[in-house]
């Protein structure tokens, strides 16, 4: 909390010096230093005493946006204007200009109230001087503040019209995404008319090789790890960040499970472009190339979140992190007693030192338990068994029919796209009609998506490759323990653990079910 100068200066006039610039992303500061200057070298001409100076860079005014310097000077204004009228002196609040500090109606009229109470007064170096006490001033005060407000709306109504604009026609807002790169377009004089984001060979081969390990069964962690081993730089690498995760360098170069996950669901893969307005998300046609199909990108979709849920079942909660156990927290084993998922515990006879690894049931009451080596090499026998055969991936191909109809329709409407812009190429129909057709379309787009979205299949049959005929054993040897789980995933497989009473030492195979759609194997 800032205090009084003890003693007090000479001067009638104390001041609390605000500066803030809206936006300055590369935080140079530069405009809040160059205001901070003016305001000094505006109260040494008028004989003041400069009490304590506050500055917010690169943050708006208008949305409501916290602003911590604002808020300490207003909190110091309250509790020093009662002292300095006191001690017969007069506490300024002094800005640039009344933008600097309000741009928002309701902080600006809490403020005069607040700062009018306890006898305040406010002053701008670009002109005009208030004394609160007076009715007068305080309305003088609030119509320059509107004038502030209504500027910045209708140039926000600009801007969002605008970014709409773009929107409908497909382009990029803002910099380039990554998996592209930007090139421009310039008049004879050298001056940029345009642009076309074009695929970035390299950034493009990163993107795809994601989605496409994704859709093979890997973790995000060890997509994350395998990235950073190989010093894939991340993207915003080398970019000028004010701020940045905890886990990653200055240079922005390392990847995280998150920056993973962005690059695998972003719906600009598939050459859409996205715009929100006021919580409302409407999808167009992008202008750049697709680098997945949508039907890759359905399937990244329904993986990963189906992944998100993993271990979620009647209340219980998610168990996170790179998968150890082939059956732990699955569907695809259950407890025979309670139809609960298993879990991995220790078991066995502490004394003799005989602890084993074993699947039991995730309930308290723990009904059944088998030793993890021995059902994860019986179930994996099985498992091989059935990708010996040739014929296996058809066996195994679920019925895509409904979904490929839905993704026919969405074809359908983006030629039916193609085909309005050829018309206005070809001046058979005017800009706004494009934009009409675009906005039109682009909703049943985005509804036949998600409906081929909600139809597809969950099972990846891409984790099948390499798997089926003669060499199924050594290959499936080769799998890690996740890739193994999403197998017997796509290949519908159940397993379910029976209770047994006591029964002499070694697995007995007969105490378990192995079943797919209901027939026993």
């Amino acid at each position: 909390m800032t205090t009084l100068p003890n003693p007090l200066p000479s001067s009638s006039v104390l001041a609390l010096a605000y500066s803030r610039i809206s936006l300055d992303p590369l935080d140079q500061r530069r405009g809040v230093k160059r205001q901070a200057g003016d305001l000094r070298d505006y109260c040494a001409r008028e004989d003041w005493c400069l009490v304590s100076e506050y500055s917010d860079n690169d943050l708006s005014a208008l949305g409501g946006d916290e602003r911590p310097d604002y808020d300490r000077l207003i909190a110091d204004a309250i509790s020093l204007a009662p002292q300095a009228r006191a001690a017969g002196k007069k506490l300024v609040v002094l800005a640039y200009h009344s933008s600097r500090l309000w741009r928002n109606r309701v902080e600006r009229a809490q403020a005069i109230e607040d700062l009018r109470r306890v006898g305040a007064f406010v002053a701008f170096e670009a002109g005009g001087y208030y004394d609160l006490s007076k009715a007068s001033q305080r309305s003088q005060l609030a119509q320059v503040g509107e004038n502030d407000t209504s500027e910045s709306e209708v140039k926000s109504e600009r801007v969002t019209r605008a970014a709409l604009e773009r929107a409908q026609e497909g382009r990029a807002n803002g910099a380039v995404a990554y998996g592209w790169r930007r090139e421009y377009q310039y008049d004879r004089r050298g001056r940029i008319t345009g642009f076309d984001d074009v695929e970035d060979p390299e950034q493009a081969a990163v993107v795809r090789e994601i989605v496409n390990r994704v859709l093979a069964g890997e973790s995000l962690i060890s997509i994350t790890l395998d990235l950073n081993e190989r010093a894939v730089h991340a993207p915003g690498a080398g970019q000028e960040r004010k701020l940045r995760a905890h886990t990653q360098d200055a240079e922005g170069t390392h990847w995280n499970q998150t920056s993973v996950k962005k690059i695998a669901l972003r719906k600009s893969n598939m050459g859409v472009r996205i715009h929100t307005v006021n919580g409302e998300t409407a999808e167009y046609p992008a202008a750049w190339p697709a680098l997945i199909t949508a039907e890759e990108h359905a399937r990244v979709e329904v993986l990963l979140a189906a992944r998100a849920n993993n271990g979620v079942k009647a209340g219980s909660q998610t168990r996170p992190g790179l998968r150890q156990h082939m059956l732990s927290w699955t569907e695809v084993a259950s407890c025979g007693e309670c139809e609960g998922w298993l879990k991995v515990a220790m078991r066995g006879n502490r004394k003799r030192g005989s602890l084993a690894e074993t699947y039991v049931c995730q309930s308290k009451a723990a009904c059944v338990g088998r030793n993890k080596a021995n059902l994860d090499q019986h179930v994996s026998d099985v498992a091989v068994r059935l990708l010996s055969d040739p014929r296996a991936a058809e066996v195994f191909r679920p019925d895509e029919t409904a979904a490929l109809a839905a993704l026919q329709k969405v074809a359908g409407l983006k030629a039916k796209q193609s085909v309005a812009a050829e018309d206005y190429a070809a001046d058979r129909i005017t800009r706004e009609q494009l934009l009409r057709i675009n906005q039109s379309l682009g909703k049943q787009i985005t509804a036949a998506q998600a409906e081929a979205k909600r139809l597809a299949p969950t099972v990846d049959l891409t984790v099948f490759e390499g798997l089926v005929g003669p060499g199924a054993e050594e290959a499936w040897g080769r799998l890690g323990v996740a890739q193994k789980t999403q197998v017997l995933e796509a290949m519908q497989l159940r397993v379910t653990v029976l209770k047994t009473g006591r029964s002499g030492p070694g697995y007995n195979p007969a105490s378990v079910r192995i079943e797919r759609l209901g027939m026993a194997l």
